[in-house]
């Protein structure tokens, strides 16, 4: 803002009327209204940003765990924004199941590349091939395999922070959790032993062997990351999108026709008009029916939703009450 136009004497002729002041008055008088006042998104990324520049500067090896998702999508942006007009300063971790939809893959390999950050690409498969884990069968779901996968990268690359886009809205388990989540040697997490952050101060030194998760998105929701989304112009992969494709009903979900996923006795396939909410195993990843091709469009039907992503389309959260925090004391994102 220019100075001149900000501020006006009491003597200038131009300062009419209520808007001048007597001389020892209050200069407060003088100040023009903000023009564009900082909105919600504004303060959600001025924080987040905040978040990552804070747990960077605190920590010797970070890494930013990407899944393709949406979330990790504006994470990855914000990141970026972070160090412009340098480089990411730290890599891009993704765990990888085996059983991804190929738009998403194309997606990240693309994106990483547009960022010029370094990719490391943990397999569950190899995990499986070490003896890590139990085969759980060529269609079965992998999901719940990731933990020891990520744990195994964490310790093998040595990182001390793993930057993550969960959000506080997609599940109870999330909510409880803090912006800084510390893991003790063996990965786990415990609800109970979160340190306070009261004004927005973190304090993220760790033991030797012990980890922090950083969640930049803890308060934002899926409609904020909509429209962060459509303010920034953030390129997602395309099945975020209303198409046609050959599903399968299961358990009250869509899930699409693969080569992990085919109909069992008495299920038909057939094709529908779909979107997906959320990125994840294809074989626990449902699909919703939805004609929005546009953000435009997604914006206004999120608006009006009434259940979580993760609720609406994942099946490794409905085994139990309890099976994200389950799985998040074990080591997961």
């Amino acid at each position: 803002m220019d100075t001149a136009a900000a501020f006006r004497s009491p003597q200038d002729p131009t300062a009419a009327g209520s808007a001048a002041v007597r001389p020892g008055g209050s200069v407060t008088a003088l100040v023009r209204p903000v023009e564009h006042p900082l909105g919600h998104l504004d303060l959600l990324e001025s924080l987040a940003i905040f978040i990552i520049r804070e747990v960077a500067a605190e920590s010797e090896r970070p890494v930013l765990l990407f899944s393709g998702g949406k979330d990790s999508a504006v994470l990855l942006h914000l990141a970026s924004k972070a160090f412009k007009p340098g480089k990411i300063p730290f890599p891009v971790l993704h765990v990888d199941t085996g059983h991804n939809f190929s738009e998403v893959l194309d997606y990240r390999d693309a994106q990483v590349e547009a960022e010029g950050a370094r990719l490391i690409v943990a397999s569950v498969q190899d995990s499986i091939d070490q003896g890590r884990v139990a085969d759980p069968g060529p269609i079965a779901s992998r999901n719940r395999l990731q933990t020891t996968t990520l744990l195994d990268a964490i310790n093998a690359h040595g990182f001390d922070a793993a930057f993550g886009g969960a959000r506080r809205d997609e599940d109870k388990a999330r909510a409880k959790e803090r912006v800084l989540s510390f893991r003790d040697s063996f990965g786990q997490w415990d609800p109970k032993a979160q340190r306070p952050e009261l004004w927005q101060l973190y304090q993220g030194t760790v033991r030797p062997g012990e980890h922090l998760r950083a969640f930049p998105l803890s308060d934002w929701t899926e409609l904020d990351i909509w429209q962060y989304v459509w303010r920034e112009r953030i390129e997602l992969p395309s099945i975020y999108y209303a198409h046609e494709r050959e599903v399968v009903e299961r358990d009250g979900m869509l899930l699409a026709i693969s080569e992990w996923v085919a109909p069992e006795a008495g299920e038909e396939a057939r094709k529908e008009t779909v979107r997906f909410r959320t990125v994840g195993d294809a074989t626990c990843t449902g699909a919703v029916r939805s004609s929005a091709d546009s953000v435009e469009e997604i914006i206004r039907e999120v608006s009006a939703s009434r259940i979580s992503e993760r609720g609406a389309t994942r099946a490794d959260d409905r085994f139990s009450e309890t099976a994200m925090e389950d799985r998040k004391r074990e080591g997961y994102f």
